[in-house]
């Protein structure tokens, strides 16, 4: 009976988690409908030490474009028109289809990215109804309708989607906060504000955030240059008290 060797079995085993390695690839197959977008080169970026590092590119032709690559690991990159972020995308193991139409950018075909564009899809369907709910304000006042009963009631109703948003996001967060999904929503969210700050909703996502999300290059830099810009705050409050108690 044959016997295999300590460092023959090695071997295989090297060749074994080799050959794994090589099988994955990413693959981005896009359509556009955009005017004027043949000729031009698209670029998948990643942030990488504060800059945009270029990971591949395309040329558009005839409104097509492909990319194609091995993929070690799950990265979170961002579909670029020369200095112009398009959308995010993730870069992870199978073929991922991007459609660029106007008002209208989805990635679809990859777990991740169809979690994400769910995700997207939603948030946008909730910033519409907002958005619905100030321009059924000014129908009623157009129509004769009390200012005053009805900026009470919308009032409310814009509170509630608000806070349909709101808890939508965290839960999003909450759900993938061990893979690129959780830290890049976490971003997006956190980049609507004038600066970092440690608010209600940050507070409470990482109060239940694992060691691996707050330990993200990302989230780590935003939670130390929030925390840096509350003290400042606080210091700056208790000036303004000194001054006014003398």
């Amino acid at each position: 009976m044959n016997r295999i060797g300590a460092n023959s079995l090695w071997s295989l085993l090297l060749l074994a988690v080799l050959l794994t390695s090589c099988s994955r690839k990413y693959r981005v197959e896009g359509n556009s409908s955009l005017i004027n977008l043949d000729g031009k080169v698209l670029y998948l970026k990643m942030l990488q030490d504060g800059d945009w590092v270029s990971v591949d590119s395309s040329e558009v032709v005839h409104g097509c474009f492909k990319m194609k690559g091995p993929v070690d690991s799950v990265r979170m990159v961002t579909l670029y028109l020369n200095n112009e972020p398009l959308m995010p995308l993730v870069l992870e193991n199978g073929r991922v289809k991007v459609d660029l139409a106007p008002g209208s950018f989805v990635a679809r075909g990859t777990p991740l990215n169809d979690l994400l564009y769910d995700f997207i899809e939603r948030r946008n369907d909730l910033e519409r109804a907002l958005e619905e709910l100030e321009r059924k304000e000014a129908r009623m006042v157009l129509d004769g309708a009390n200012i005053d009963d009805i900026h009470a009631d919308l009032v409310n109703q814009e509170q509630d989607k608000l806070n349909e948003m709101n808890d939508y996001v965290r839960q999003f967060i909450v759900d993938n906060y061990e893979n690129v999904l959780g830290p890049s929503v976490f971003m997006m969210m956190c980049s609507t504000m004038p600066y970092p700050m440690m608010t209600e909703q940050v507070e409470d996502i990482m109060r239940t955030a694992p060691v691996v999300f707050k330990e993200n290059p990302l989230v780590r830099d935003f939670l130390d240059k929030a925390k840096e810009n509350m003290k400042l705050l606080e210091e700056h409050k208790r000036l303004q008290e000194n001054m006014a108690s003398n």
